[in-house]
């Protein structure tokens, strides 16, 4: 029995078969072009949307799109991968009707037009909406740390730098008496001088000095407390060393990414109010459901929300008002019930802590209730406070913290879904390697997530959909 194999290559074919025919009816790559294909390149600010009329051609924003789109979709990201796979991908050689753009050719379109990306995102997302693919009644906003360009030996805090500089100058110092000592032993025998070696090795510590000067000048006109030498946007992250911290927010239908950031923040304590009104607005509706871990929490971030018309669940971290200074564990603050008609507070031994005065501090204003005249005579007070009397702050606008946590403590099935539905989307991203940043500075990684969630949704739109259902949404 013989076996199955192809004609001879150097065999001529009298009707060679059509590229068209190496593509599958359903491949993702149709999808692609007809939706690359039905964007205004113009409107969304692309580069070369409308060629010179002398000059050489440039290449259509729409090929070099197709190909990123294609790429990040199948995990190609490089440049030059994506310049190989242009010449020998018989998928690209179909979408790009043969057209090999050379890798700086590439590059520097994902370079030139990085404000576009996320407004492609959006198109997309606007696809998604028309097929009814956005419940709009949940969203699930997470963060996750994902690494730049930049080694952590290229990246210091002020104080490591401090630190640096002094091991310096003691070096310097040891080098120096060295040389003393060498010179003297040198006189006294009547010999040579000693070598250049250790002077050599001080003119290096001595420019690495400046060097770290200069750093410290830099870090004290700006404000910073860190630098990254490689990619100056990027700051240190937990985990990943240097990196940033991107954001999403995840609508609970079919888990598609709704809205995505990417900031410098080291946490998500500040990220919750913006996240959650840009998913409000993206999904174009009045009222909205967003679930978020502990990290999220935070008294002005609630109220944004609140205010937005944004209903929130987020838990409440750990605290530790259940400690006094010195360690002993005393009645925490949830102990002590405010009465709202009277501006005060009741504790355990059935007194009264009216408000005493208004502070603020980190930003945040708070009012401090006691009654020092009923702790001096309580006989709870050694387990109440290691101090005179028990002080309660409560902050100006609390009441919006107690009304989210009242929600939260009702709809434990909520909290639990936020797992569910975005932590995969990170696990995803990074099981593909989207974890690590091609590119320096925030607006380009900015560009480049942008791209990423795209793939992400298009991934999770054509294994819920389909391509044929999604060509007949695309095609006018």
């Amino acid at each position: 029995m013989s076996y199955h194999r192809g004609p001879d290559r150097s065999q001529t074919q009298l009707l060679p078969p059509c590229v068209e025919d190496y593509v599958a009816p359903d491949a993702p790559v149709r999808f692609i072009d007809a939706f690359v294909e039905g964007l205004d390149f113009s409107t969304l600010g692309f580069l070369h949307a409308q060629p010179a009329p002398t000059g050489r051609p440039p290449y259509h924003p729409a090929d070099l799109l197709k190909l990123y789109l294609y790429g990040y979709l199948y995990r190609l990201r490089s440049s030059r991968r994506l310049e190989a796979e242009a010449a020998r991908n018989l998928e690209l050689i179909w979408l790009l009707r043969g057209v090999r753009p050379d890798f700086k050719t590439i590059a520097d379109f994902r370079k030139d037009n990085r404000a576009c990306f996320t407004k492609v995102f959006k198109q997309f997302n606007l696809l998604c909406r028309r097929l009814d693919l956005f419940g709009a009644e949940l969203v699930a906003i997470d963060g996750a740390k994902f690494k730049a360009v930049n080694h952590p030996r290229r990246h210091y805090t002020q104080a490591q730098l401090q630190e640096l500089l002094a091991k310096i100058e003691a070096r310097i110092e040891q080098y120096l008496a060295e040389l003393d000592g060498q010179d003297a032993a040198a006189e006294g025998a009547g010999g040579a001088p000693p070598p250049a070696a250790l002077q050599e090795k001080i003119e290096q510590l001595r420019a690495r000095r400046g060097r770290y000067d200069e750093l410290l000048g830099e870090l004290a006109a700006s404000g910073q407390s860190e630098v990254s030498l490689t990619d100056g946007d990027s700051r240190g992250m937990l985990r990943v060393g240097v990196g940033y911290n991107v954001q999403t927010a995840v609508d609970g239908k079919h888990d598609l990414i709704v809205a995505a950031e990417v900031v410098q923040a080291a946490n998500d304590e500040g990220q919750l109010s913006g996240m959650a009104a840009a998913a409000k607005a993206e999904l174009g509706v009045e009222q909205l459901k967003v679930v978020a871990d502990a990290g999220y929490h935070e008294a002005q971030q609630l109220e944004a929300c609140e205010t937005a018309g944004i209903e929130t669940y987020v838990p409440v971290p750990g605290r530790t008002s259940g400690q006094s200074r010195d360690g002993r564990t005393v009645y925490p603050k949830e102990a002590f019930r405010y009465d709202a008609a009277r501006d005060g507070y009741h504790c355990p031994g059935g007194q009264e802590l009216t408000r005493r005065r208004t502070r603020t501090r980190r930003g945040k204003t708070f009012h401090e209730y006691a009654n020092r005249a009923a702790c001096r005579g309580c006989a709870l007070r050694a387990a109440c406070t290691a101090r005179a009397y028990r002080e309660i702050e409560r902050l100006v606008n609390e009441a919006v913290v107690e009304r989210q946590a009242a929600r939260v403590a009702a709809a434990a099935a909520v909290v639990a879904r936020r797992k569910e539905i975005v932590e995969h989307v990170f696990g995803t991203l990074r099981n593909w390697g989207h974890d690590t940043f091609l590119m320096r500075g925030l607006a380009n990684v900015r560009a480049e997530f942008s791209l990423s969630a795209l793939s992400y949704n298009l991934r999770r739109v054509l294994s819920v959909v389909g391509v044929a259902a999604l060509l007949v949404a695309v095609t006018p």
